[in-house]
């Protein structure tokens, strides 16, 4: 992985993009005016991530497993309550 941190462009980025070897992944996307000597014009500030495929493939996992966590935990809890009022 590789944090590029925050950058500028003058075209609004795509999420998340991918290449033949990387996966882009771009959050927190801001327009902001910019004033020079021909005028003012838009620009896009955003945070800018990039991961190789495999890496963002195991990202993607350990978050999908984090997630069914929570769901089973969810769960519990919630045949805990049924319990408690049946």
């Amino acid at each position: 992985m590789i944090d590029y941190g925050r950058i500028r462009s003058t075209v609004r980025p795509e999420e998340k993009v991918v290449d033949e070897f990387s996966v882009w992944v771009n959050t927190d996307v801001q327009e902001v005016q910019v004033s020079d000597d021909q005028g003012n014009h838009t620009e896009y500030e955003f945070h800018q991530v990039q991961y190789d495929k495999d890496e963002f493939i195991k990202v993607m996992d350990d978050k999908n497993a984090a997630l069914e966590q929570q769901i089973t935990d969810t769960q519990l809890a919630l045949c805990d309550v049924y319990e408690m009022l049946g």
